[in-house]
C-alpha cells in the first residue's frame, strides 16, 4: 500500500521495487521520539552513507554536528522557532555548509582562494550538504529511526554559530532531527503532487501539470482532516509564501552569510 498512499490513489502501482525504495516510499516526518538513544554505531553508519552522497569536484564542502547535550539541544530548539521535539529528540544533526576548511587549506599553503566569494560557490556549498544529509535520512530510516527536517536553524544563523562554536567561512544550513518513531504519534505517509505534476518529458508543459492541481488539493485537504489540520496544498503554499514574516528572520540570510565569510556575490 506505500506507492498507493505516497500518492493517495489506490489504483497508484510501481513495477520496480526494492529494500532502498521500499524505505523511501515509506519516508515521513517524524515528530515524536521515544527516549531510546542513537548509538554510536548507528551514527557513524549514518554519517558513512552520507559521506557517500555525490560531492560537486569532491569538495567535500560540508561537516555535521552531533548534538546530544539536552541543554544544546533545548537551547537550539529556542533560536530554530521553538520547536520543541528538537530538545526531545535524542540526536540532533546540525549540518554545515563548510568552505572553512578549504580556507584552512590554503592559509597552510599560502594561497589565495577567489572563487569562494561567488554565489555559485556557496550554492555549491548548500547542495552538497543536502545531498549527504539526504542520504543520512534514508540511511536512518534504513535503521528502523525516524527523522525530520528542520529549516528553522536559519532563523538565527549567527546565534547557532556562536552555540556551535563555528569557524569563519561556515553557516549552519539545517538540523535534522533522529530517534526512535513514537508510535502513538498521528501521522502517516502524507501524499505527494502526483508524477504527471512534476514529470515532464523533452519540454515543460505548464498547463497539463497544473491541471492535476485541484486533484492534488482534495487528496491533501482529506489527508490533513485525518490527522487534525485543515487546508489544502495550495493554500499552504500561498500562506507560506505570502510576506516577509513567513521567512521568520532568513529574509537576512544574505547577510548573515557576509558575516559568516560566505560573501556570495
Amino acid at each position: 500500500m506505500t506507492i498507493a498512499e505516497r500518492y493517495a490513489d489506490p489504483a497508484a502501482t510501481l513495477d520496480l521495487v526494492n529494500d532502498v525504495l521500499a524505505v523511501q516510499l515509506a519516508h515521513r516526518s517524524v515528530r515524536r521520539f521515544l527516549p531510546d538513544p542513537v548509538t554510536d554505531d548507528t551514527l557513524h553508519a549514518i554519517i558513512a552513507a552520507a559521506q557517500s552522497a555525490p560531492t560537486s569536484s569532491n569538495l567535500q564542502p560540508w561537516s555535521v554536528i552531533a548534538v546530544r547535550d539536552p541543554a544544546r539541544r533545548s537551547r537550539l530548539a529556542t533560536l530554530a522557532g521553538n520547536q520543541g521535539f528538537i530538545a526531545r529528540a535524542p540526536l540532533f544533526l546540525v549540518w554545515i555548509a563548510d568552505l572553512g576548511r578549504a580556507h584552512r587549506i590554503a592559509a597552510r599553503n599560502d594561497a589565495t582562494l577567489r572563487a569562494t566569494d561567488y554565489l555559485e560557490t556557496t550554492i555549491i556549498g548548500f547542495v552538497d550538504t543536502a545531498l549527504a544529509a539526504q542520504n543520512a535520512v534514508v540511511a536512518a530510516e534504513s535503521l528502523g529511526l525516524g527523522t525530520v527536517f528542520v529549516g528553522g536553524i536559519r532563523n538565527n544563523p549567527l546565534e547557532v554559530a556562536t552555540e556551535l562554536g563555528l569557524p569563519d567561512h561556515t553557516v549552519a544550513t539545517f538540523g535534522l532531527a533522529i530517534g526512535t518513531p513514537d508510535p502513538t504519534e498521528s501521522a502517516g505517509i502524507k501524499p505527494r503532487l502526483p508524477q504527471r505534476a512534476v514529470l515532464h518529458h523533452e519540454t515543460y508543459d505548464a498547463d497539463a501539470a497544473d491541471s492535476h492541481l485541484p486533484a492534488y488539493d482534495e487528496a491533501l485537504a482529506a489527508y490533513n482532516r485525518r490527522h487534525g489540520l485543515d487546508g489544502d496544498w495550495s493554500s499552504r503554499v500561498l500562506a507560506r509564501l505570502a510576506g516577509v514574516e513567513s521567512l521568520h528572520g532568513r529574509e537576512e540570510l544574505r547577510a548573515h552569510l557576509r558575516a559568516r565569510g560566505l560573501p556570495s556575490r
